[in-house]
């Protein structure tokens, strides 16, 4: 039984990067050889365990065989006598095939090192387009480290897309895969790359614009991203990527908005900016309302929200409780405190 460091460890280290998580092959052993030795089972689809001590994962070497159409369209085998090399040899790019001994030696049968010197993002064999989930974890890591796609492999996704291949992308895969790509330091490379195999027109035919500025939390970049987007627009995006409640509700509230966020800025009157307040929740909801000034600062060049800070910032310092001990009547309320909060936006005005 011998066992390797693989993967995004390998690769990162290589790169000076700091180290999150290790991954381990273990060749030469049976899952009761590892149940024995203390190693807790946790894999699903193929052996994997957790180490006694470190709980970091040791995966039985494995080859797979593709049985069916999607990511999970494969026959695994994992058994003793599968090599590392063979191990090595099912994974994606050849910077995520390399492996690394006990004693700090390399192995590295596909020229993962050399890739990675060069910047190159480069399949490791014509298995490549037998997961499309493959095609996003390209565009992925071009957005992580700025590399470029090799040739050959742009022309594999280019291929897996006419097939049809693409099409049985698992919607919450698309997610996963796409919102780290949009969190990377690079995530235009991401959508150049979408754009270049023809899988961004597939799956997200809304976005046709790709803007420039990618900052912030995940929710400001998506919102960002969809800016220009109708709310119908913003819907369907988000239905078909299977996007979480916060980034739909944020981008869905910027379609709904921007246009009165513009506005914002100097022509309306008080009344008009309690409005908007109002319709952003930004009373009970002040933390999404900064994050929905944040992407419009993005979006659009020249956004001052400075206006419509200083109108939040006085009409939440109207004392609600107060107001609703001398309107009396419930029903007078809401009238009142709409009133106060208006006459307390056009004095900080």
């Amino acid at each position: 039984m011998k066992s390797f460091v693989v993967g995004g460890a390998v690769r990162d280290e290589l790169l000076g990067l700091p180290v999150q998580d290790r991954d381990h092959v273990v060749v030469g052993a049976t899952p009761e050889e590892m149940s024995a030795a203390g190693f807790k089972p946790v894999g699903k689809d193929f052996p994997v365990f957790l180490h006694p001590q470190t709980h970091e994962e040791y995966a039985l070497a494995r080859t797979e065989r593709k049985s069916g159409r999607g990511y999970k369209g494969f026959t695994v085998y994992a058994a003793p006598d599968v090599t590392l090399e063979q191990d090595l040899a099912r994974r994606d790019l050849t910077i995520n095939a390399i492996a690394k001994a006990g004693d700090g030696r390399l192995i590295d049968p596909f020229g993962g090192e050399r890739d990675l010197r060069a910047g190159i993002l480069r399949h490791v064999s014509e298995a490549f387009q037998e997961d499309p989930v493959r095609i996003l974890r390209v565009a992925r890591f071009a957005a992580r480290f700025g590399f470029r796609i090799a040739e050959p492999t742009m022309q594999l996704m280019k291929s897996m897309v006419a097939s049809g291949e693409a099409d049985h992308l698992v919607p919450e895969r698309v997610w996963q895969e796409f919102a780290r790509g949009l969190a990377e330091p690079h995530p235009e490379r991401m959508f150049e790359a979408l754009e270049a195999c023809g899988l961004r027109a597939r799956l997200m035919p809304e976005l046709s614009r790709m803007p420039k500025n990618y900052v912030g939390p995940l929710p400001v970049r998506f919102a960002v991203l969809c800016w220009m987007l109708t709310e119908a627009e913003v819907t369907a995006l988000c239905e078909r990527l299977r996007a979480p409640n916060e980034e739909r509700d944020l981008a869905l509230l910027a379609a709904r908005l921007r246009g009165a966020l513009s506005a914002s800025m100097s022509s309306t009157t008080p009344r008009e900016l309690l409005d908007l307040l109002k319709r952003a929740d930004a009373f009970r909801r002040p933390e999404r309302f900064a994050l929905l000034l944040e992407a419009a600062r993005l979006a659009q060049p020249g956004f001052d929200a400075a206006r419509i800070e200083r109108a939040l910032q006085a009409a939440a310092a109207v004392d609600a409780g107060a107001v609703a001990k001398r309107a009396g009547a419930p029903a007078g309320i809401p009238a009142l405190l709409d009133r106060e909060r208006e006459a307390a936006i056009a004095a900080a005005l």
